[in-house]
Parts: structure tokens; sequence; C-alpha cells
């Protein structure tokens, strides 16, 4: 029994190490992160190091020592830790991207892009590798497939539209028609997924309003959108709808020549009942630690077929905050779930408790 009881004793004293040393390396990453976030980049590497000491494959801790030696402009140490990134997984999208930022400051485009490619490789999606992808192109004169790059990269992320209008990297392009017209096919995009009014699609492209202004004037004269005016008080704003031409040829899912329907007031009850359904939902998976079903749920708040209008009609902030969420989830997983669940959860809260206040006030109102 005494010998039993000993080996029982060692393996508890063992698991309970294992939990140590991450509780450990994880406090030294955050504290790193916070460094960071006060721009104490030599701090940060100091507190990063720390953090590798007791765990020196974590990747995480590995890509932030990077990019703060990045940030020091100590590009050779910054390299020495992707470099370690792709030792332990070849197929690191983020460390190829990194690799291929240093190359890019020090001006060799040339071995950038081959960098972003590798990254894309691993990560179709992954909207700022197509858009530094772009910019390298473009500082290679490379024109159309730097055009081509950077509308695929705006179908990903949306905001990479304004980012590109100001980026001093397409100074070789802007001259470009196909440059010319990416303002234009995110506002249509905006449009086609479900945002009719200037402040919507202010909001959901990050263009401003003159850009907005400019380019749905440009795209009635093509005919591709009509306008009307809706009142809103005294005031009467313009909406805009795409034409039922184009409707047809995009497959635009059950939505009329003037936009979305208005919600009656039973079915806004509904509704609402729904989206609180599935922040339920969601919370409980953001307690179980699952990206994939959290990434899925986020999906039903964003995509206007789904709950995307009504939270954009009615919880306008935290439906950005959503799509953030979503986009750094999907590039981070677990780690930043980890880093930023009490957030998360915060933010359901808050909009399950909007949803209570205007139920109440749709109930009493019917």
């Amino acid at each position: 029994m005494k010998k039993l009881f000993s080996k029982k004793s060692l393996k508890k004293d063992k698991e309970t190490s294992i939990v140590d040393a991450d509780y450990a390396r994880n406090k030294y990453f955050k504290k790193g992160i916070n460094f960071m976030a006060d721009e104490k980049m030599e701090d940060a590497c100091e507190t990063f190091e720390m953090a590798l000491r007791i765990d020196p494959n974590h990747v995480d801790s590995l890509l932030k020592l990077g990019y703060a030696h990045f940030h020091l402009d100590d590009y050779n140490s910054a390299m020495k830790a992707y470099d370690r990134v792709l030792q332990i997984d070849v197929t690191n999208a983020d460390a190829w991207n990194l690799e291929g930022l240093v190359y890019y400051e020090q001006k060799k485009y040339a071995k950038a892009l081959d960098c972003v490619e590798k990254s894309i490789d691993s990560e179709p999606t992954f909207g700022m590798g197509w858009y530094n992808k772009s910019c390298y192109l473009s500082l290679l004169n490379q024109v159309p497939d730097a055009i081509d790059a950077l509308k695929r990269s705006i179908e990903i992320d949306v905001k990479n539209a304004k980012r590109a209008v100001k980026d001093p990297d397409f100074v070789n392009v802007r001259v470009e028609e196909g440059f010319r017209r990416i303002v234009q096919v995110v506002v249509l995009e905006s449009i086609r997924q479900g945002y009719h009014n200037m402040g919507q699609i202010v909001w959901t492209t990050f263009l401003s309003k003159k850009e907005v202004e400019d380019a749905t004037r440009k795209l009635i004269l093509k005919g591709l959108i009509t306008v009307h005016e809706k009142r809103q008080g005294l005031q009467r704003v313009p909406t805009w709808d795409l034409v039922p031409q184009l409707v047809d040829k995009l497959k635009a899912q059950k939505r009329g020549l003037l936009g979305p329907k208005k919600i009656r007031v039973s079915s806004s009850i509904k509704e609402l009942k729904e989206v609180s359904e599935t922040i339920q939902l969601t919370k409980m998976a953001i307690e179980k630690g699952d990206v994939e079903e959290i990434l899925t749920n986020f999906e039903q708040f964003i995509d206007p077929a789904k709950k995307g209008s009504q939270m954009i009609d009615h919880f306008f902030e935290e439906h950005r905050d959503i799509r953030l969420y979503k986009i750094r989830l999907k590039e981070r997983g677990s780690d930043y779930l980890s880093l930023n669940k009490d957030k998360l959860l915060e933010l359901l809260d808050k909009i399950d408790l909007g949803i209570t206040k205007k139920l109440r006030t749709e109930i009493t109102q019917s």
C-alpha cells in the first residue's frame, strides 16, 4: 500500500508541476502583451524570453518576441524568432507573413513576396497576407497581379479597401482603373449584403462618407444601383439598392428592390428571441472553449441573411466588435479566446440585456 500511495503522489505532483508551468508561462506571456500595448518593447522582449525559458516551443511567445524585436528595428533577432516558429511548424502563416514584413522593411521586396506567398499557401483566407502580397507586387511594378491580390484581400476583409486608398505602397497602381473601381466594388458588395443607407455602409466598410458618396454616384451612372429617399424625422435620407437584373445575377436571397422588408412587431419579437438564444449558445461555447462553434455562431450575428440585419438595426457597435473578434479568433484560435474570454462574455451579456429591454418595450406596445 505504501508503494502504491507513493506512485499516486508522484503522478499528482507531476500533473501539478505541468499546470504550474503553464500558468507561469501564460503569466509572462500576458505580461509581455501588456508591455507591447504600452510600447515598452524592450521589457516585452525580456518577458517573452522568460516565458520561453519555461516553454521553448511556445509559438505565440516566439511570434510576439519577434514582433517586439521588429518594432525595435532589430531585424536579425526578429528573424531568429520567426525561424524558430517555422522549425516547429513550417506551415505557420503568421511566421511567414512576419518574415515578409522584415524583408519589406529592408526593401527586399522579392524575398518579401516569396514569404507572403508561403503564408497564403498555408492559410488561403489570410486577408492581411493577401494585402501585403498586393503591396509587394505593386512595389515590384507587377501592376495587374497587385490589383488582383488587393481585390482578394478586400473580399476577405473590406477594411483593406480604405487602407489601400491611403497606402503609399500603391503609388504605382493608383492610376489604374482597377484600383479606382475598388471602392465602388466594396460599396456594391456592402449594398448586396443588405446595408442600404449611408450610416450602415460607412459603418461596415470603414470608408469615409465622401468616398461612399462618390462611389454610389458612379454606380448609379453605371446603372448598377438605384437611389431612393427615406424619411427619418424631419429629414429625407438616401438609400441604395441593386438594380433587379444585378440582384438576379448575384442570386441575392429573398431581397426586394427596396431592400429588406420592414419588420412587423410580432416578427421583431421572434427575431430578437432567436438572437438571444444564439447568444446563450455562444456563451456556452465560450465556456467550453469551442472555437469552431463560437466562429459559427458569430457568423450568425454577422450574415445579413441570418441575424446580421437585426444586429445592424439594434446593435451597431456590438456588431462591429463581433466582426473584429471573429477575425482575431479565426487568426489566433484558443490562445486568443483564453486571453479575451471575459471581454467576449461581457459583450454578449450587454447585447442580451439590450434585447431584454427591447422585448419588454415591443411586448408592451403590442
